[in-house]
Formats: structure tokens, sequence, C-alpha cells
């Protein structure tokens, strides 16, 4: 008897021996054919991330992408996944015990690097921000009562304390949405050494250098 499999994929061991008895309709399959390409990749987001998201995009600070969201992958040893998948659908119910809902996307595995049962970490663009302003993790202190707080370097070269509001966490970067303006530089090394009202001589330096006095925030677009 020739059984056929109705999808395309790779067989795992046999729920049976050979020459064992089957019958029609049995509980217990002969064996597991598992789809590996594509692959489907359930996430889980918070209800209160996505009331959030769904304000900012019905309120314009969020602009919506074009078509599907996509979806890029984080795998277990920190590297980056190299294919770019697509969000398929989002589930219509929040689980009660977790506060969350499940996100489905379809992403490509063409050399099977993706197994099924393997965790992987996921962002998923789903809106961009054009006016986004995004400050180095560095250079956010926090105070006693958890109020975040930069030093900013003035027109005059003197250092000022500001306290701003960060929303979330997108890269090694704080999206600020209170606080600092476009082109205000901000410290975000030797922390220990500025004071407010102490005179500094600043160097502003490009996003991806290591190593720099200070840096301006930038008017970058961030997603969530």
């Amino acid at each position: 008897t020739k059984v056929t499999s109705p999808i395309s994929g790779r067989i795992g061991k046999s729920s049976v021996t050979e020459g064992a008895l089957v019958q029609n309709a049995q509980t217990t399959a002969l064996a597991t054919v598992q789809q590996l390409d594509p692959m489907y990749v359930d996430v889980t987001q918070s209800s209160e991330d996505f009331m959030r998201l769904r304000s900012e995009l019905e309120s314009g600070q969020l602009k919506q992408n074009d078509g599907k969201a996509n979806v890029t992958l984080l795998m277990q040893n920190g590297n980056s996944y190299p294919q770019t998948g697509t969000l398929e659908f989002s589930d219509v119910t929040v689980d009660e015990t977790t506060g969350s809902i499940t996100l489905r996307a379809i992403v490509p595995n063409p050399n099977h690097a993706l197994l099924p049962g393997m965790f992987v970490r996921a962002r998923l663009d789903e809106g961009t921000n054009p006016n986004a302003l995004l400050v180095p993790q560095q250079a956010v202190a926090r105070t006693p009562t958890g109020q975040a707080t930069v030093m900013v370097v003035g027109a005059d070269n003197k250092v000022e304390a500001r306290q701003v509001t960060t929303s979330q966490a997108i890269g090694d970067k704080w999206l600020v949405t209170d606080g600092v303006k476009a082109g205000e530089r901000v410290i975000s090394t030797g922390l220990q050494r500025a004071k407010p009202g102490a005179q500094v001589t600043p160097q502003e330096v490009s996003d991806d250098a290591k190593a720099a006095p200070d840096s301006k925030p930038q008017s970058d677009k961030s997603s969530s």
C-alpha cells in the first residue's frame, strides 16, 4: 500500500513498526511530515502594546506600512536570520492568562535553518514614526524614583540635566517622546564626570562610533 503525504516536507521517525496492524481512521499516525519551507512563526504581543499601536496609528503618529508587515528574526545564538518574513494574521482574542495576543508570521526557510519547536525572537515592522527621536541607552540614567534623565550640552557648551520620557527600546536606543528635540546634543559617555552647569568640550560622532563624549538624538524612523 502506498500512502502519499498531502504536503511536502521532511518525515520523522515512524510511529509503528513494519508488520504491525494498522486500521482505517486509527488515532495513531504512521508518521509525521513537517513542512520546513516556509515556516510559521507564532509570536505574542501584549494587549497593552496592541492598544498603544492602534491608538498611534489612528492618531497619525505612526504611519502604517504598505502591504503586510515585515518580520525579522533573531536566532537563539544571537545571530540575525537572513530571510525576512511577513505577518499573516493576528488572533482576535486575548489570552486571559497572559494578557497577550498571538500573531503568526510566515518566513522562508530554504536552508532549513529553522526547525519546528525552535525558539526565536521576532521584530515586526507594523508602523513607522517619521519624527521619532532615538537616544543611546547608555545616555539615559534613572533617578531613585525611576525618572529617566539625560545630560544635554547647551549652545554655550554647558551641561544641563533634562528629564525625558521614554516609550520603548529599539535596538540599543530608547525612543524618546518628550524632553529633548532633534539636534540637541546628549552626552552618551563620561556621564560620571558630567555635572550640571559644567563647561565641556563636546565631540560629535557618527551613529556607529563605539566611543565618544556625546551624540545627537536621531531624527530617525522607528518601528513597533
